[in-house]
């Protein structure tokens, strides 16, 4: 939170000024920067002095100067405006509109699922299948794909976590045979996944492979919240994609995962190991999720909350979401050409891992599925637990019909099979 901590820095200042060793002892009071060094904190007071290396020719970012009594001080009045209007920004997530070459705007969609993209990978969005052609701004051009194959967007909010905790809960309440009362309306669930599968058990994890007209599925079911299953999906069909070339295609859910191609056969002990391994996380992530630009976007959040990015004047028209990160987006590439070590490059990187892509608990999770036993079942048709995934990785496919529809006949023969 280096951004914030500059911002409060720059208030002090503002305020009467403040000694530059007697505020780093008082920060550290606090729980965020408890183990702030001095190296990072003469960063942030060199940031805040002269905007760093590369933008220390532009007066408009030499903010903090020293008075005679060396205290750290801001008096320009320009500058102390600007700062004012940027007392308490609250960022949040935009929306780039979906384009096509010729123009034609197709809807909106988070910025998040952007980023994660590279050009050529395949979507879909509104009823059609697409390719991503390039991201300008806060626009996404577009063309149609041949393939029907891709992810589906999902608006951040609308999704519900599930912790590591609470996820194992609900695996422990499937493997329980003496239901509460309140769950025996699990019981027919328990028994038609017993039947066809087997039930989650705590301390394993379960594998299913299963075959339909859409070609060959791995379901996977860890229990760790969609936004972790979404990160792992991805790195997985990367990882596979190494290892046997092929079109890969994945969904997700609060409680498993999905992943698909036209010929999947059975994974084994080489395969999985490659597919849990933690020493190449990192670099596998960058590949596969597109951190550079996944980072530049965030850098706008982070720059707009340090003070680099000019706020709206009162009486003129507010900027644009746009404006903002083509202005983000220019000083992102100055910095990262002319001071790649700047601290707020390492900053933005930093909360895409950690905040976006949840890094560390990904590594975790990968740790603990390689620590526990499985158990790999091959299904002569979908079990309760694979159906929903199935219906989600269909929620983008063009057809005659909706996806209700086509969802709800398929049910329908599930349940049909389960009763005889």
């Amino acid at each position: 939170c280096l951004d914030v901590l500059a911002q409060h820095d720059a208030t002090l200042a503002l305020g009467g000024g403040f000694d530059a060793d007697a505020l780093l002892e008082e920060v550290r009071t606090t729980h965020a920067y408890a183990d702030l060094d001095r190296e990072t904190w003469q960063a942030v007071l060199r940031f805040l002095e002269v905007g760093g290396e590369a933008l220390a020719q532009y007066p408009d970012y030499h903010r903090l100067r020293r008075d005679e009594t060396g205290r750290h001080v801001l008096n320009d009045r320009r500058i102390a405006l600007r700062h004012r209007l940027s007392i308490g920004t609250i960022a949040s997530d935009g929306a780039l509109a979906v384009k096509t070459l010729r123009g034609r705007t197709l809807g909106h969609v988070e910025e998040r699922f952007v980023g994660q993209l590279t050009p050529g990978d395949h979507f879909h969005f509104a009823g059609r299948a697409l390719q991503l052609v390039r991201v300008e701004q806060m626009v996404a051009y577009v063309k149609p794909s041949p393939r029907h194959d891709g992810r589906v967007p999902r608006w951040q909010g609308g999704q519900l976590p599930l912790s590591n905790a609470i996820g194992a809960g609900v695996a422990a309440v499937l493997a329980d045979p003496q239901l509460a009362a309140e769950r025996q309306a699990l019981a027919p669930l328990r028994a038609a996944q017993a039947g066809r599968s087997r039930l989650p058990a705590p301390g394993r994890w379960l594998v299913e492979y299963a075959g339909s007209r859409e070609g060959e599925h791995l379901f996977v079911y860890p229990f760790a919240g969609r936004q972790l299953h979404d990160g792992l999906a991805a790195l997985w069909a990367w990882r596979l994609a190494q290892r046997r070339p092929g079109s890969y295609s994945f969904a997700c859910s609060d409680y498993g995962l999905l992943l698909s191609a036209d010929q999947l056969s059975e994974l084994g002990h080489d395969d999985w190991a490659a597919l849990l391994r933690t020493d190449t996380l990192q670099q596998d992530l960058a590949a596969c999720l597109n951190l550079a630009e996944l980072a530049r976007r965030q850098f706008r959040e982070v720059a707009r909350v340090a003070g680099l990015l000019l706020p709206s004047l009162p009486g003129r028209a507010p900027r644009s979401l746009r404006a903002l990160q083509a202005s983000s987006a220019l000083i992102f590439d100055v910095l990262s050409q002319h001071d790649p070590d700047h601290l707020l490059l390492g900053q933005a990187e930093r909360e895409v891992r950690e905040q976006q892509l949840r890094e560390p608990e990904l590594r975790q999770l990968l740790q603990s599925l390689a620590d526990q036993p499985r158990d790999e079942v091959r299904l002569q048709a979908f079990s309760p637990l694979a159906f929903p995934l199935w219906a989600e990785s269909q929620r983008g496919q063009l057809s005659t019909e909706d996806w209700s529809t086509r969802v709800r006949r398929a049910a329908e023969k599930l349940e049909r099979g389960l009763a005889r």
